[in-house]
């Protein structure tokens, strides 16, 4: 069995225009994501190359580029089709798992955020 060692990206934060509401598309709020990408470093990262690994620089750029160029009513579908995306981009990470906050939700309570997790795997033909 392959080692799978991680790569996280924690805190990513973004002005975004996602919710239901004519308010959150047109104010918008604050998305956080984290991302942790399961890649065999142990395996493939030899050489101390860049080459070798997956450029975080590269995954925060396609993040950022998604989530500001992307409106959904829903944060689950972020998170979903973000997650499609970044499987589809980097074809060499095993396995992404994202997690997406959502600040300023229209709910009486009090709490700190909104969170959605989702996870994906590439798919192998064996």
């Amino acid at each position: 069995m392959v080692k799978l060692g991680k790569i996280r990206i924690n805190n990513m934060s973004f002005h975004t225009y996602n919710g239901v509401f004519a308010e959150e598309k047109k104010l918008g709020q604050k998305l956080q994501l984290d991302a942790e990408l399961s890649y065999p470093i142990e395996q493939l990262v030899q050489h101390d190359d860049l080459k070798e690994t997956v450029s975080y620089a590269d995954v925060y750029q396609t993040i950022e580029d998604f989530v500001l160029s992307n409106n959904y009513n829903l944060i689950e579908s972020v998170a979903n089709h973000l997650l499609q995306k970044l499987l589809a981009t980097y074809p060499t990470i095993e396995a992404i798992t994202l997690r997406v906050r959502k600040y300023s939700v229209p709910i009486a309570g009090i709490f700190d955020n909104v969170e959605i997790e989702v996870s994906g795997a590439q798919k192998h033909d064996d």
